[in-house]
This record gives structure tokens, C-alpha cells and sequence, in this order.
């Protein structure tokens, strides 16, 4: 656990021993299996997920076709944002890509944390405005980006994605068909 609050801190912001110890008495480590769902569309989820180890995804499902909307690797957190902030039943399911580690900790510890610990509240909005970021570059990419492009970029920031993640996930998240995936991801296949 020690080895967890550690990689946090050095990924969001440094917390005071005090403050570690307090985030580990309220955290949880939790392993999770390849394609375990740890939320399903309707469930409430009040847990944030920190990934130690192994990946994850976001996705919905819009007329039967499952569609992936959010990646997440080490060191990077994950949740259902709908459910976990406004406390509503879930549109997502999150499953689990590979097995994986998750740091977890509960909407409520979070903000109990926050309220006692200035250096814990900061490491969260740290944390919320990465999340946010990408999630605008994500925005940005899907708007003026060419499928080329988006595959390049995101292969940039996750050069092992395609050995880590099934390939119609990574079309889905691109907004793109397999069939386009696969020639861009080979342009000498090309008729």
C-alpha cells in the first residue's frame, strides 16, 4: 500500500505523512480479472478507481453497439464520473482489459479526506484537471482531427495499446470502423 500512496503522490501532488496515512486507512487495493465488470449501466458507483497495475475501460452501449468512450492505464484514475458525481444510476460499464490492480476509495472518504486534509483536496482537483484536459484534447481530436491522426496521437500517448487492448474497442474509441483502423494501421494493405 505504502508503494501505491507513493505513485500517486508522485503522478497528482505530495501529500504530508499524516495525510498518507489517512488515505490509506480509507483506501482499498482490489484485484480484478480480465473482463470483469466493475460497474454495469444502472448500478450506482461511488468508488474511484486508481489503476496500479493493468488496464481499463469506459463504455456504453447506444442501440445494442458498444461504444468505448474512456481508456485508462497505470497511474491514471477511473470511475463512472456520472454516478460517482452526481449520484445517479451509471449510462457506463467498466470492465477490466487485463487483470488489474485498482487503488479504490469511496465518494465518501474522498470527501471526508478532502475536508480534513488541504493537501488531499488538492491532489483530487489535481487529478479531476488532468482528467479534464484529456478529456478536451479528446474533444478536440474527435472535432478537427482526420482518423490518421487521432490514431497517431493516441498511439503517441499509449505506444503499447494496440498489444493491451482489442482492436474494435480502439476503433470505437477513435469513432472510426475497424476496417479503417486496420488501414491505417496498414497503409500497404491498401487497394
Amino acid at each position: 500500500m505504502d508503494d501505491v500512496i507513493e505513485s500517486v503522490c508522485k503522478y497528482y501532488g505530495s501529500l504530508s505523512p499524516v495525510s498518507k496515512e489517512a488515505l490509506k486507512a480509507k483506501s482499498e487495493i482490489h484485484f480484478y480479472e480480465k473482463g470483469t465488470m466493475i460497474v454495469r449501466e444502472g448500478q450506482y458507483s461511488e468508488k474511484l478507481f486508481y489503476i496500479v497495475s493493468g488496464c481499463a475501460r469506459a463504455f456504453y452501449l447506444k442501440e445494442g453497439k458498444d461504444i468505448t468512450d474512456w481508456f485508462a492505464f497505470e497511474n491514471q484514475f477511473i470511475s463512472a464520473i456520472n454516478s460517482f458525481f452526481q449520484g445517479i444510476p451509471s449510462p457506463h460499464y467498466l470492465e477490466v482489459l487485463e487483470d488489474t490492480v485498482f487503488l479504490e476509495i469511496s465518494r465518501e472518504n474522498i470527501e471526508y479526506l478532502s475536508s480534513k486534509f488541504l493537501d488531499i483536496n488538492t491532489l483530487g482537483r489535481m487529478a479531476v484537471t488532468r482528467t479534464m484536459l484529456e478529456l478536451q484534447q479528446r474533444i478536440v481530436a474527435l472535432q478537427f482531427e482526420t482518423a490518421q491522426q487521432k490514431y497517431e496521437n493516441l498511439f503517441k500517448i499509449y505506444p503499447d495499446i494496440t498489444q493491451r487492448v482489442p482492436l474494435m474497442h480502439i476503433a470505437s474509441y477513435l469513432g472510426i470502423t475497424l476496417e479503417t483502423l486496420s488501414r491505417i494501421r496498414h497503409p500497404k494493405r491498401r487497394i
